[in-house]
């Protein structure tokens, strides 16, 4: 069992937190009890996904919270303030859902990996965070919900990342009942990848972590691309896109590196080249 990582602090003010090891950045909700993803929250996780993709020595990203709630979603507080705007909080509301939804394809545009570290309630948008990232791992205490069909507004963009995740089926339970799902009912699901207890979810987070950025840099950030531009092809379309990636990909100096190892039986350098 691989010990939590230990991290050297880069912390930033509120509402987030950043903290990097080798290879790895680590950030962390930090507005509890709700971590609600407000304008504030979400421009500041946009700008340490940025510093993140800029950063050459990092390889994986983990996205986790403080408290018991990964995140409940929207503020409804900070939107309800704008109903009071001429023209009925329209013009915020729109913000508000671009901005989301640009957070959401930066996640899955980054050139790194993203694992959501689930130890709380993630509901509505903030189920929507966890669907986006490429791996989730989960607490046993974990639990996910898409509850605005009881509120009267309809988890549209929380949606579009569950039905990208969850069998049809599967997502309109969850979009149409607003009822909440323990973390192995999400595994089943398919929202999450592994359930764990809570004591051993860091450790279990930062192995998936260290294991992933031991690997070439370019050829993680290859097949990232690859699968959510071939997911979005017709059959035929995606084969001889894949083809042209693979083809790319052999002749990159990290693919001639790493099939001479494997074949001399040593272990590979990477050059992310």
């Amino acid at each position: 069992m691989a010990e939590i990582l230990p991290m050297n602090s880069d912390t930033a003010p509120h509402p987030i937190e950043v903290q990097t090891a080798p290879g790895i950045t680590r950030i962390a909700l930090s507005s509890p009890p709700a971590n609600a993803l407000s304008i504030a929250v979400m421009d500041a996780l946009m700008a340490a996904l940025d510093a993140a993709e800029k950063d050459e020595d990092c390889r994986v990203v983990v996205l986790a919270a403080n408290g018991k709630v990964f995140s409940a979603g929207h503020d409804l507080k900070e939107l309800t303030a704008h109903r009071t705007d001429e023209d009925r909080g329209r013009a915020f509301f729109e913000k508000t859902m671009r901005q989301c939804s640009a957070l959401m394809q930066a996640i899955v545009r980054h050139r790194c990996p993203v694992i959501a570290e689930v130890n709380g309630v993630a509901t509505a948008a903030g189920c929507q965070l966890v669907a986006s990232c490429d791996l989730a791992i989960a607490s046993e205490e974990a639990m996910f919900q898409t509850p605005g069909v009881n509120i009267g507004l309809f988890c549209s963009t929380p949606m579009v990342a569950l039905s990208r995740n969850l069998s049809p089926k599967h997502a309109m339970e969850m979009l149409l009942t607003g009822e909440g799902i323990d973390a192995r009912t999400a595994r089943e699901f398919g929202l999450v990848n592994r359930v764990v207890p809570p004591e051993y979810l860091g450790a279990i987070v930062g192995k998936y972590a260290t294991t992933i950025a031991s690997k070439s840099a370019l050829t993680v950030k290859t097949g990232k691309q690859a699968f959510y531009a071939q997911a979005e092809m017709g059959l035929s379309e995606a084969y001889d896109y894949a083809a042209n990636v693979m083809v790319e990909n052999m002749l990159a100096r990290d693919a001639e590196e790493g099939i001479g190892a494997f074949l001399e039986k040593r272990k590979p350098e990477w050059t992310g080249r």
